[in-house]
């Protein structure tokens, strides 16, 4: 009953950079590269490793990692290879540098086509650059996949069919597909394993598949945009404070509760 898995990531800027490193590139309309941050990968898309780690744990099988991008830091992309995937895959040309969600699934959709056969895949919920959540969906469309969203937890129950329990506001719903399916996976699935040693140095030794845009027949039609930025800035924050100030610290705090009463706070 082995499941072979493709696992979809992204690289993005690090989220957790210092709020100061931040930078908008006004012509380009993107976020800049921020100095001496690597970039990581996509926290959700760790999580759907995770969760394809767990499947090949169960049941077995093979795990693909797949990622577009116009260039692709190599020390992070190895990150899955590291944690137990099988194979690194990488859509990589310049052409694939700034693509919005739809030219992105077109061009995954082109790479799975390539990969072959499958059973899953298997996509973070969204990304944190931009947070859409846009390209799995149009993936399974492209693809004619059913798409079972943010999943929480995954349990392959035959060779043909997947049981996904689905993240809502009031708790999780149990669907059911047949395989193979497309499978959204959100943090509630758990945190992402650690790189063992011997995983980091049998990834060193693993080398990732890289496909052009050539390698994949992609039209340069394909990747005209469906949605376009038309301004891209960081909203202007102000702050002001005022320093209630009393005789002692009983005095101070009765202040306090006048001026707080004067603005109309309590």
């Amino acid at each position: 009953m082995a499941v072979d898995i493709i696992v979809c990531v992204k690289q993005v800027m690090d989220p957790e950079m210092p709020a100061s490193a931040f930078r908008i590139d006004p012509d380009a309309k993107r976020a800049a590269d921020a100095p001496g941050i690597p970039p990581v990968i996509n926290g959700f898309d760790e999580n759907a490793v995770e969760a394809a780690l767990r499947i090949k744990d169960e049941v077995g099988g093979t795990i693909t990692v797949l990622s577009v991008g116009g260039g692709h830091a190599m020390d992070v992309m190895k990150k899955p290879l590291s944690m137990g995937a099988d194979a690194l895959v990488l859509a990589q040309d310049d052409a694939f540098a700034e693509l919005d969600a739809r030219a992105t699934a077109r061009v995954l959709a082109s790479a799975v086509r390539r990969i072959g056969r499958f059973d899953l895949i298997l996509c973070g919920r969204q990304a944190s650059d931009w947070d859409n959540a846009h390209v799995p969906l149009g993936l399974a469309e492209i693809l004619g996949l059913p798409c079972l969203a943010v999943a929480q937890k995954i349990e392959v129950i035959d060779s043909s069919g997947v049981i996904v329990h689905s993240v809502t506001q009031d708790g999780y719903d149990v669907i059911e597909a047949d395989m193979p399916a497309l499978v959204t996976v959100s943090n509630e699935l758990g945190e992402p394993r650690y790189p063992t040693l011997r995983g980091i140095m049998a990834a060193g030794r693993k080398t990732p598949e890289v496909w052009s845009a050539d390698d994949l027949d992609i039209d340069p039609d394909m990747l005209e945009p469906g949605v376009r930025i038309v301004d891209l800035y960081a909203p202007e924050s102000s702050r002001q404070v005022e320093l209630v100030q009393g005789e002692d610290e009983a005095d101070a705090g009765r202040n306090l509760a006048i001026r707080l009463r004067e603005a109309g706070l309590i």
